[in-house]
């Protein structure tokens, strides 16, 4: 479990996250909902450490993430941040060997547990056929999969995304979210991703947190945070949404920008 605490983050002057108070429970795909500028992306690297705010305590296992030396703490948790730059010509198996430093002593080689370890990690995110290749010649579903399988490899309990599917076509974004579920039910790994796509936050989620201006605007399972009402405070837009009998995931039907906003 991650949990967060009075967290507070300011930046130029304006409080960028203002005493945030979440939680993260394990085993369950989380995502996190806002405009731009809410605080998004802010909070996931308070959560991983990238970022260190004026005041408040992030806990991880109930232990404070301050505590936890870096190689520790990077084996219980990954961050993949959002990312358009094109890596170095390395080839994909390199770069998912990398997921396996922090189980390393300095400059201590890769042994056969590893190797095992990063083999298991391509097949798992479905890139083996691809070790071989230079990450430059992969397209940008290909390079996001053997992104989070350099993640897979670090066996972290949590994996943390950032807009995972941005700058990928509608397939690849399918196809990722479709991966981040099998990584969650096959490895019972926490996920926490930040997302743009409301529907596909609402389908492939077991719980959503809404940000708005900084703060928590609501946090639960998709069928009681998605709604007309939330869609409208939230994001200034007005809202059909559809609800199957028996369903936890709810469907955006259609939206429209609210003209008349004050």
């Amino acid at each position: 479990m991650i949990r967060g605490e009075q967290l507070v983050v300011t930046y130029r002057g304006n409080k960028v996250m203002d005493h945030v108070n979440v939680q993260f429970d394990a085993g369950l795909v989380h995502s996190i909902l806002g405009p731009n500028g809410c605080g998004k992306s802010t909070l996931l690297k308070v959560l991983s450490r990238q970022m260190q705010g004026e005041s408040g305590v992030v806990l991880v296992d109930g232990k404070d993430a301050k505590e936890w030396g870096i190689k520790p703490f990077a084996r219980q948790l990954s961050m993949l941040a959002q990312s358009q730059e094109r890596l170095t010509d390395i080839s994909v198996y390199d770069l998912v060997s990398y997921g396996r430093f922090p189980h390393k002593r300095f400059m201590q080689k890769l042994d056969d547990h590893d190797k095992r370890l990063v083999d298991w990690a391509l097949e798992l995110t479905g890139i083996s056929a691809y070790s071989a290749r230079s990450v430059q010649e992969l397209s940008g579903g290909e390079l996001q999969r053997a992104r989070i399988a350099m993640a897979v490899a670090q066996q972290p309990k949590v994996l943390l995304l950032d807009e995972p599917t941005t700058y990928l076509d509608i397939c690849h974004q399918l196809e990722i979210m479709e991966l981040v579920v099998h990584l969650n039910l096959t490895q019972n790994m926490t996920v926490i991703m930040v997302l743009h796509d409301l529907n596909h936050a609402a389908a492939y989620s077991d719980r959503i947190t809404v940000m708005k201006k900084g703060t928590i605007y609501a946090h639960g399972k998709p069928n009681d945070v998605i709604c007309a009402e939330m869609l409208r405070d939230v994001f200034q837009v007005e809202a059909c949404v559809e609800r199957e009998e028996g369903s936890l995931h709810p469907r955006i039907k259609s939206m429209k920008l609210i003209t008349n906003k004050r």
